[in-house]
């Protein structure tokens, strides 16, 4: 019997010890660096962002929010704080987003609160020393999907400089007939509404593609599709296989100095809040 190539547990045979390892880094990350918890950007127990915060002055520093993964329908925020180690050793305040969970909502709920919480970021991190200017984001797996509804609408900006999408899903037909029917149940109108690949996107938007060269045939084929999905709109994309990793190892990179997930994490940040920032007038270009 073929093996579902969505279902990861199936693909990954360190998926358990990874999930692990990722909970007790993010706990020793809680630990280490300075972070306000729980801050609300709206008023359910879900609508929340933990903040990260790099040592030293604050600044204007460069921001970047993450967004997890976990099919929409697990995982939280808490589960991946060790991603806040590249952003603040890059010099950015991080932003790690919660929001709620499928079945008991739907991803329109789902996107709608990711959003906000954007909007949370552009509206109040500047009173925690960031720049709203020099915003970033990224995202892995189904949290990738969800960074591309932070800037689909070609017209007007985003205000988002960059975005990191790691072992993302761009077209979520697919997954109607994979394992998650039984758990999500994705309609037609979800995938109709919230593919990617049949969206339009604020051209400003520097975007890398990341994929696991271990991944499963979805994933590397989605990949290179929606790369030329977006050049064919004119944004400046870059994407990039990872030899030897798959949908979790990679991820759990992330937070690893020297890995290439985390160089090119970090890497985006830094370029991007050099090339938007002017020293001596502390303006965005």
């Amino acid at each position: 019997m073929q093996k579902d190539p969505f279902r990861i547990r199936d693909h990954v045979a360190e998926f358990d010890e990874i999930v692990a390892e990722i909970v007790r880094r993010s706990a020793e990350t809680r630990a280490k660096i300075p972070m306000l918890a729980n801050v609300a950007y709206g008023s359910e127990p879900t609508e929340t962002v933990d903040v990260f915060f790099p040592e030293g002055d604050r600044d204007r520093l460069p921001v970047h929010m993450f967004i997890h993964g976990g099919y929409w329908r697990m995982f939280s925020k808490r589960d991946y704080s060790y991603v806040a180690d590249t952003v603040t050793r890059a010099g950015a305040i991080a932003v790690i987003v919660d929001y709620a969970l499928m079945p008991a909502v739907r991803m329109a709920t789902i996107i709608d609160q990711v959003r906000r919480a954007k909007q949370w970021a552009l509206d109040h991190i500047a009173d925690y020393g960031g720049d709203p200017g020099r915003l970033t984001v990224s995202g892995h797996s189904a949290g990738a999907q969800l960074a591309t509804m932070l800037f689909n609408d070609p017209s007007r900006s985003s205000h988002i400089r960059g975005a990191l999408l790691l072992g993302g899903l761009y077209g979520l037909k697919p997954l109607q007939t994979s394992f998650l029917a039984a758990e999500i149940a994705i309609t037609d109108e979800e995938a109709r509404l919230f593919s990617p690949l049949t969206h339009n996107f604020d051209p400003s938007v520097k975007v890398e593609i990341a994929v696991g060269g271990e991944e499963t045939s979805p994933f590397l084929s989605q990949a290179e599709a929606f790369a030329d999905h977006l050049r064919t709109q004119g944004l400046r994309v870059s994407r990039t296989v990872i030899a030897g990793a798959d949908h979790m190892s990679s991820v759990r990179d992330l937070g690893k100095s020297g890995s290439h997930a985390a160089d090119r994490l970090a890497r985006l940040i830094q370029d991007i809040g050099a090339a938007a920032f002017n020293p001596e007038t502390k303006s965005v270009l």
